[in-house]
């Protein structure tokens, strides 16, 4: 009995190993791909090094730097490993380090024969940010318990199939709309059935969120017919011009998708946590009417509302306050800010991504009635709804 009983829950593993296999096979044709070359890199590396000595300091009696730093650095990877080289650090604010004895930095170097060009790119930070992505991976499995390692897993999926799938699809000429589209779909699904398992909270909490993302796609589309505001219309378009050009890349539909997935995690958030709600109400009373269940979702989703619906504005506000403190320095008249192109795509950021999460709200009470109050097929289905 006991080896039947893990024969069948084996076969439940069957059918997500399958679409996980042919998943892997679709990444790896996405990412046969021969990509145009923007800018000649040959013979330039980027390598390792550590800061030995300051041959010539750049620093001022009153804390600035001007000019450049004169160091002296022990590369410790690429065809100069082992070797000090003498090396120039620029002192802007993009590029370059102020380098001290013992600093590890990047150093971009182009070497032919004895001739070797070079200068520090910046300071090497690798280590810390890996490090600090373990620390928050850590917390999460050690806080969250099973559940927090399953979410780091979807996390590192989702993360893989913006670099993997979205970026390949969108090199290729695919629309970056429905490109983003299916990404959030397909990692809403792997996401939520990581969360919830094959239940139908897991599929009323997806559907709610791929009904979110497409509404805020819609809307963001809305905004743009009436306003004018487009993806051409973003600060870098004279960079995304050459992909364009180059590459067929269509530049012009790549605002409105990075609008998506950026809204993608707001919109799961409320998907689950009004569909776990409502699975929680229909299973402590099973008589419940879908009437009552959904007025119950509501309720629910209404509470969420408040705070769901400031996360998107205040997060894109967020991103724009370099250019709100500017716009508040320069003191520019109403008319210049409420029309600039650079406005008018943090608005329509904010608000079609917050549209998505209002919307998604009745999108998911409805689907959860309708599906928590259809006939459960065995005991065993309704208390894993519950």
């Amino acid at each position: 009995m006991k080896l039947l009983t893990q024969r069948l829950d084996w076969k439940r593993f069957v059918p997500p190993l399958v679409l996980l296999a042919l998943f892997l096979v679709l990444v790896v044709r996405l990412n046969q791909v021969d990509k145009v070359a923007l800018v000649s890199r040959e013979g330039q590396t980027f390598e390792k090094g550590v800061v030995t000595e300051i041959l010539q300091d750049n620093l001022q009696p009153n804390g600035t730097r001007v000019g450049e730093q004169v160091v002296r650095v022990r590369m410790t990877s690429g065809e100069l490993k082992g070797q000090e080289i003498e090396t120039t650090s620029s002192a802007g604010f993009l590029f370059g380090a102020p380098c001290t004895v013992g600093m590890r930095v990047v150093v971009m170097q182009s070497v032919a024969g004895d001739t070797v060009v070079s200068s520090v790119y910046s300071q090497d930070r690798e280590f810390q940010i890996l490090c600090f992505v373990a620390l928050y991976l850590l917390a999460l499995c050690a806080i969250g318990g099973w559940q927090g390692a399953k979410g780091a897993l979807s996390l590192v999926f989702t993360f893989a199939c913006i670099i993997w799938v979205y970026l390949p699809m969108v090199y290729r000429g695919w629309s970056p709309f429905w490109s983003a589209v299916l990404v959030c779909a397909v990692t809403t699904v792997v996401t939520m059935w990581l969360l919830g398992g094959p239940t139908r909270k897991t599929v009323a909490a997806t559907a709610g969120t791929v009904a979110g993302v497409v509404m805020a796609g819609v809307s963001a589309s809305l905004f743009s017919f009436s306003t004018g505001v487009t993806g051409w219309n973003v600060s870098d378009i004279e960079s995304l011009m050459s992909l364009w050009s180059t590459s067929g890349i269509q530049v012009g539909g790549l605002l409105f998708s990075g609008l998506l997935i950026s809204a993608l995690g707001a919109m799961m958030d409320v998907g689950m946590s009004i569909a776990s709600a409502m699975a929680e109400i229909q299973g402590q009373s099973p008589g419940i009417s879908r009437k009552d269940l959904f007025r119950s979702g509501m309720r629910v989703g209404r509470d969420m509302m408040g705070t769901d619906s400031n996360t998107l504005i205040l997060a894109f506000a967020g991103g724009s306050i370099s250019m709100l403190v500017l716009d508040y320095a320069y003191d520019l008249p109403w008319l210049q800010i409420i029309n600039s192109n650079n406005i008018a795509i943090s608005i329509m950021q904010g608000l079609s991504g917050s549209f998505g999460v209002i919307l998604s709200v009745p999108a998911t009470v409805a689907i959860a009635t309708v599906l928590y109050t259809l006939p459960a097929r065995s005991r065993r289905e309704t208390a894993e709804q519950a």
